[in-house]
């Protein structure tokens, strides 16, 4: 398994995690997870991402609140994993940025 897969296995179990305990640093753990796991997004996946991350902040998180006794957690888990995806998107976000005002940084 390739280093980027395990950071991003890391940041949807962080997510999870902290969807049961709370824990002082925990959003501060998520967006770390989430700059790192953005680090390793190529071109082809950069719209998805972004789009993931809008529709989840949004408030697609809470879509599975009605749901009995597993709603909330579920909502918790995606708002956690919209913490990781808006922080990836910033990071790609940046490195875009980067690539098109230094020549070669892309290489």
């Amino acid at each position: 398994m390739s280093l980027d897969k395990i950071i991003w296995a890391v940041a949807f179990l962080a997510a999870i995690v902290f969807a049961f305990v709370t824990f002082e640093y925990g959003a501060l753990i998520l967006a770390l997870l989430g700059l790192a796991s953005g680090f390793f997004v190529k071109g082809d996946h950069r719209k998805a991402l972004i789009l993931a991350a809008i529709f989840l902040i949004g408030g697609g998180s809470m879509a599975l609140g009605s749901i009995p006794a597993v709603g909330e957690y579920l909502n918790a888990i995606f708002a956690n994993y919209g913490a990781v995806l808006g922080a990836a998107s910033l990071m790609v976000i940046v490195m875009a940025t980067v690539e098109r005002l230094i020549p070669g940084a892309s290489e």
